[in-house]
């Protein structure tokens, strides 16, 4: 059930006129509008949850929240006016502290204890800006900076003010009060200069450069396709890489970084066709291990960072032990995988710091291209699977049976400290 929040900008910049004779707040509420539609032709869209949040100060700002019907977010999105600063920072903030504001309660984030995909509540958030000058009380400002301090509890134990499962788009209205004699360059929407468009490739979204209402139209009908259920992930190589395939292009052997070898991208979560539910099993693990010493958790990153080894592994399934698959958004990491063409090898996933006694950690699983090479999955694993794997198909699941453990090894060893329960056994 997707959340779809519009940020609107109601600085005074927004009442100047387009060559239409409409103002930029007008055609803001429209691209709203036509975006519902256009989000309405889908049948999942049923699930969907609409909020409003514009330029003044909080908690004035938020015009339709959590409690706030459909045909309350249409009033408050008709009488929108432009009257105020361009605080688009504090705005930002407040508007992912709305979304923030019941996932202490729920655990979906699950501090400390691993970062489960299926465990998501997906959400877009959608800027329309003029993109002038940021102001405010302080005068204006040349970078978008966003306020640290927050009354939201619990915001202390993410870095950063948006989630993995949260993604900001900026569309900046750059259509001009005179028509423009020349014509509109082909091809995609460039991505703005402004200071958004940072903040918006931070939470794995993106900035559209809008020079015409054909441009807008063209913008609204592909964030409608950017509405996925998933999560964003920092993949980065780690040791060596691959030896260069034989009929490997030019560009492909040149020493240094490539753009494979760090990549921001989505991994698509899909609900399970009968619950409309993600059903998963295994965390990807905490950054650190566990100190029963230290009275707080150490704040994660929004994004977890997953380093993969160029290294070729067997993948590694054994019965009634589950695993979960996602696939991977396209990337020039997955376009690199594709292209060495061994969907029967694997390279194993790590998180830095998740062992007690290994900078780099235990595998937790792999990246693996799918059989007919039209995908790269993820697949999430127990931690330190090419050791656990073995013990479970051999003695685990009998040595549990016979203590009663029955829910042995999808209760208790979830986590990364799963070692615990094999010492435990071990002393049977």
């Amino acid at each position: 059930m997707p959340v779809l929040l519009f940020l609107i900008d109601t600085s005074a910049s927004m009442n100047q006129r387009t060559h239409l004779g409409t103002t930029y707040l007008d055609i803001a509420k429209g691209a709203v509008e036509t975006f519902m539609k256009l989000r309405g032709r889908d049948p999942a869209s049923r699930g969907d949850r609409y909020m409003l949040v514009n330029f003044e100060d909080a908690p004035f700002g938020i015009k339709a929240g959590w409690k706030e019907s459909h045909a309350t977010f249409m009033t408050e999105l008709r009488n929108l006016q432009a009257t105020g600063l361009t605080t688009f920072g504090q705005s930002l903030r407040t508007a992912f502290d709305l979304l923030n504001l019941n996932r202490l309660v729920t655990g979906i984030d699950n501090y400390g204890q691993g970062r489960n995909p299926f465990f998501l509540e997906p959400a877009i958030i959608i800027a329309i800006t003029d993109g002038n000058k940021l102001t405010g009380s302080s005068g204006v400002q040349d970078e978008l900076h966003l306020p640290l301090t927050t009354p939201l509890p619990g915001s202390e134990l993410t870095k950063e003010p948006f989630r993995w499962d949260q993604r900001l788009f900026a569309l900046v209205l750059r259509i001009p009060g005179n028509a423009s004699v020349e014509p509109e360059p082909l091809g995609g929407v460039p991505p703005d200069e402004s200071p958004i468009t940072p903040m918006c490739e931070v939470t794995g979204g993106r900035s559209y450069s809008v020079f015409s209402q054909r441009m807008l139209n063209q913008c609204l009908e592909s964030l409608v396709q950017k509405i996925q259920s998933g999560v964003v992930i920092n993949f980065e190589k780690t040791g060596p890489d691959p030896p260069p395939l034989e009929d490997a292009p030019a560009e492909a052997l040149k020493s240094g970084p490539q753009p494979w070898h760090c990549c921001h991208k989505l991994i698509y979560v899909r609900p399970n066709p009968k619950t409309g539910v993600p059903i998963g099993h295994w965390p990807i693990p905490e950054a650190f291990w566990p100190d029963q010493n230290s009275p707080t958790l150490p704040p994660r990153s929004a994004h977890p960072h997953i380093r993969f080894s160029c290294v070729d592994a067997e993948p590694m399934v054994i019965d009634k032990v589950p695993f979960d698959k996602y696939e991977l958004e396209p990337s020039p990491l997955t376009q690199y995988i594709l292209e060495r063409k061994s969907p029967h090898t694997c390279w194993q996933v790590f998180v830095s710091n998740s062992a007690k006694y290994s900078d780099l950690g235990q595998p937790f699983g792999y990246l693996k291209a799918s059989t007919a090479l039209n995908c790269v999955n993820l697949f999430v694993m127990p931690y330190n699977y090419p050791v656990l794997l073995p013990l479970l198909g051999k003695t685990l699941f009998h040595t549990c049976y016979l203590l009663g453990f029955t829910f042995l090894p999808c209760a208790m060893l979830r986590q990364n400290i799963f070692w615990e329960c094999l010492n435990i056994l071990a002393t049977y």
